[in-house]
């Protein structure tokens, strides 16, 4: 694997650097954040106007044909800006189902509507447990004449309080291996509500409840009990990309730290000057070294249709624990000024808190890498 850039790939890096760096102060961030909607509809249309959307997606869809590891580097690149934003749960829960297992209608219909920005999406996964695993799906679909009915509460769905549609996976066939689907269900839908949580990072994340909710059978995605393999490669899609928005992220938890000790004095020199503080900054360059490197080879993997349940899970569990010793480190040589709630290092410490047991913490990842190795 070659970690070079490639120059369409350097060019998506320089240009969502300066747009973030233009349009995404951290003072912006905090702001959006405090807000329900969380998130700036002008940026979603100028996401969209750059093509980003649809940067996956085949150009009969509107998109742009890129691949996986195309969009990995505008997403470390969120994750540097710390970029509040619908963009992953449309495009890698939403966008990216639709195109692996829907209907040929199902991807016309949605996938140009998602390029063009007209459309938020999101995935409803996790229940009582918050456990990841396909497995412990136990929200059913109810057959009635019409389709299915919805009853259940699903947890930790992200925006699903401006999706315009999400796509709930249910248990449609208990007791059968691989009875699972994905419904589309439309967020006006009578009997379905969300609340917003309070998760550590401030992020939109929702409760859903849902109460008789009615899903017409054509809002099947793709084949029912047919959902298990694009649920997995949403979530392998998901853990790496937060595995390359920690990259960004310990990126500047790198550049805070040097810059503050080269300029912060202490007996008469910057206390750069000292070994153990230099030590501190070495380490922060080597995680992020060794995260930078397992979350491109990882997105790689995904890109090229490889086999990749070990090296995401392998990215992700690393990738979080070298995420929380940057920013502690980072912590460190900034002392007290460092955990003042106005200093940015407290966002980034905050958002990598929240990436690190997102789609799985490190225990639940070096489980499934030891499941991959046939342990």
């Amino acid at each position: 694997m070659d970690l070079a850039l490639s120059d369409d790939q350097q060019m998506l890096k320089e240009t969502a650097r300066r747009f973030f760096e233009k349009e995404c102060s951290k003072t912006l961030v905090r702001e959006l954040l405090e807000t329900p909607q969380g998130h700036s509809p002008d940026h979603w249309t100028r996401m969209a106007e750059l093509g980003w959307l649809g940067l996956p997606f085949p150009e009969q869809y509107g998109g742009a044909d890129f691949s996986f590891l195309d969009l990995a580097v505008v997403l470390e690149e969120m994750g540097r800006a710390l970029l509040p934003s619908p963009f992953c749960s449309t495009v890698l829960l939403g966008g990216y189902p639709i195109l692996d297992g829907g209907t040929e209608a199902q991807k016309v219909s949605l996938l140009p509507r998602v390029s063009a920005g007209e459309l938020i999406l999101t995935m409803a996964l996790l229940e009582t447990g918050a456990a990841y695993d396909p497995d412990d799906i136990t929200m059913t679909a109810e057959p009635d004449p019409e389709g299915y009915v919805l009853n259940g509460v699903k947890l930790f769905v992200p925006y699903a309080h401006l999706a315009d549609i999400i796509l709930t996976v249910v248990r449609s066939a208990p007791g059968e291996d691989g009875g699972l689907s994905i419904l589309l269900v439309d967020r006006s839908s009578p009997g379905l509500a969300s609340t917003l949580l309070k998760p550590i990072d401030d992020a939109k994340l929702c409760e859903l409840s849902f109460h008789g909710v009615r899903v017409p059978r054509g809002n099947v995605l793709g084949e029912l009990n047919g959902a298990r393999p694009v649920i997995e490669k949403a979530l392998a899609r998901a853990a790496v990309a937060e595995c390359l928005q920690m990259v960004g992220a310990g990126q500047v938890a790198l550049k805070l730290s040097v810059e503050h000790v080269s300029s912060r004095v202490q007996f008469g020199q910057p206390v750069g000057a000292f070994q153990a503080v230099q030590h501190h900054c070495a380490n922060i360059a080597t995680d992020l070294d060794g995260a930078r490197f397992l979350s491109y080879q990882a997105a790689w993997r995904l890109s090229e249709g490889l086999p990749s349940a070990r090296e995401v899970a392998m990215a992700k569990g690393w990738v979080s624990e070298a995420a929380l010793r940057m920013l502690s480190r980072a912590h460190q040589v900034h002392g007290g000024v460092g955990f003042i709630t106005e200093h940015d290092l407290t966002l980034f410490f905050r958002r990598v808190n929240a990436a690190a047991i997102a789609y799985g913490g490190s225990s639940y990842q070096y489980g499934a890498l030891a499941r991959a190795l046939g342990m």
